[in-house]
Parts: C-alpha cells; structure tokens; sequence
C-alpha cells in the first residue's frame, strides 16, 4: 500500500489536527412568515433574525429588520445578500420559495403546523436549532398550563355555544384545525368539526345553507388581509334566523391574532376567543 491512506498508527506524528465539534448553532436567521420570528424573540434570540416577511407585525421591533418576502414570493437577491445561515419557512405554499434557495446552497427548514400540538412542536424544535431548548420547554409547558385553565373556566360556563368560525368569505371556507382546537378549548362547539383535519383551504369549504343548518349561536370570522363586514355575513340568502344573526353575535378576530400558526393565536387569539364565547354562553340563558 501507498503512504497516502489517513489512519495514524503508533509511531507517527502526533501531531494531529484538533477538530472543533462544539455545536455551531445558526447566528443569522430568515424567516419567511412571522410565526418563526415571533418563537426566536420571545426565546430571547431576536439578535439572531436578520430577515423576516413583509407581513411582519409581531413583535413590532422585528418590523425594524429587512423585509424579504411576501407569502408566496421572495427577494432573493436580497435574502443571498444577508448570508444567512438558516432559512425558516412554512407549508407547502412556499415550496418554490424554498427550492430556489436550497437549490443556492441555502440551509432551509420547513415547517407544517396544523394543530396546537404540531405548533408546539414547532417551537420545541426552532429552541433545539437555535440551542435553547430548555427556553422552548418553558415556554411551551406556559402555554400548556394557559389552555388547562382556560379550559377549566370553560366548564363553569352554562352552556357550550355553537360556533362557526369563518376564514374566508368567497367560497366561505370554515376554520383551520388550530382554530377549532382553541375554540374548544375557550367553551364553544365548532359546527363543522369533521373538516377541521383538513389542511388545505380548499377542503374546507362550506355552502351558506349548511352553515345555516348548523345553526350557529356565534360567528367569528377572520379574513386574511381584507376586513370582516358583520352585515354581508348577517345579509346572506337564509341567515335571518341564525341564532348568531338573529342576536346580532357576529364578530372578528384580526387574522395577526388567529390565523398565524404560532405564538399569537394563543397569546391574541384565545382570550378574544374566550371573551367571545363566555359572553355568549350567559347571554343565552337570560
């Protein structure tokens, strides 16, 4: 054999290279929705973001950082100019965003949360990218410990109030699964709890007559980007007798606060969704 092969036996130079296997952990962050910016300040690493979404408004000193995508478009040049080490993006609507950049050499990691227990996944393991896991156990387990007792105080509650919660208006498309579980968890039953597994938006669509079947006691609508008009909800063909329409209980909660999968809807959105549904529920037995 040539002296070419790398095993050092006894005898050879000792001196060897020493390798540095430390943990490296990522010091300049994009992220590509604010779900993933709002998980890295409230661990306490918002230094680390160098990158976020343009719609971006939690929390508001993020706002002050580069602005490099909208939802399903990106500033690519712009994210290649601010080298970043990891890329932080979510659902299959950003897929050619991603490819773009991993096809760039760019490290980029995906998430898909649907659910309350895949969001706290999420930010179980944005802690262990970043090196602050035990940070993202306390701040799950604090969230853990909120649904606990606002679930108990739903179970003072005289009645569970039918609920259908409107993510969009043309085709009216019923909530996400989060969105559901948080509305079970404030003391509301969800009129169509048998699509809340659906992921896709456009499995999720409903026709105004079975919504009006379901009978709802309470609407709470959130439309992305564009805002709720209580009387176009309250005008549809076949509502006038809608308990929720009838009584005039129709309302929204801004998208920022419930349709982001992270930090918010249950920082935001629960206690609205909890105020909404207690005042229902008494309102309903008077």
């Amino acid at each position: 054999m040539n002296g070419s092969n790398c095993h050092h036996g006894p005898g050879r130079d000792s001196s060897m290279t020493t390798i540095n296997t430390t943990p490296d952990y990522p010091r300049r962050i994009v992220c590509l929705t604010e779900e993933s910016t709002e998980v890295l300040y409230l661990l306490g690493q918002g230094d680390r973001v160098v990158g976020v979404s343009g719609y971006t408004v939690r929390p508001p000193e993020a706002r002050l950082k580069p602005r490099i995508s909208a939802f399903t478009s990106a500033r690519f040049e712009k994210i290649y100019a601010l080298k970043p080490d990891l890329v932080i993006a979510f659902s299959d609507l950003q897929a050619d965003i991603v490819s773009e950049l991993i096809h760039n050499g760019l490290t980029v990691m995906t998430f898909n949360q649907r659910s309350i227990g895949e969001i706290l996944q999420m930010i179980q393991m944005i802690g262990g990218l970043v090196g602050c896991l035990d940070e993202a156990g306390r701040l799950v387990d604090s969230f853990r410990a909120e649904f606990e007792r606002t679930a108990r105080e739903a179970g003072s509650l005289p009645c569970r109030p039918r609920v259908y919660f409107e993510e969009w208006m043309d085709p009216l498309i019923s909530g996400i699964r989060w969105v559901e579980e948080l509305i079970e968890i404030a003391g509301g039953e969800p009129v169509f709890p048998e699509l809340r597994e659906r992921g896709l938006a456009k499995d999720r669509i409903v026709e105004p007559s079975e919504v009006a079947r379901r009978n709802p006691d309470l609407i709470i609508a959130s439309w992305c980007g564009k805002p709720v008009k209580p009387g176009i909800i309250a005008g549809r063909e076949g509502w006038a007798e809608i308990p929720a329409v009838k009584h005039n209980r129709i309302y929204e909660i801004k998208s920022t606060y419930i349709l982001q999968p992270g930090p918010a809807a249950f920082i935001e959105g629960l206690p609205r969704l909890k105020s909404l549904i207690s005042e229902t529920a008494r309102a309903m037995i008077t």
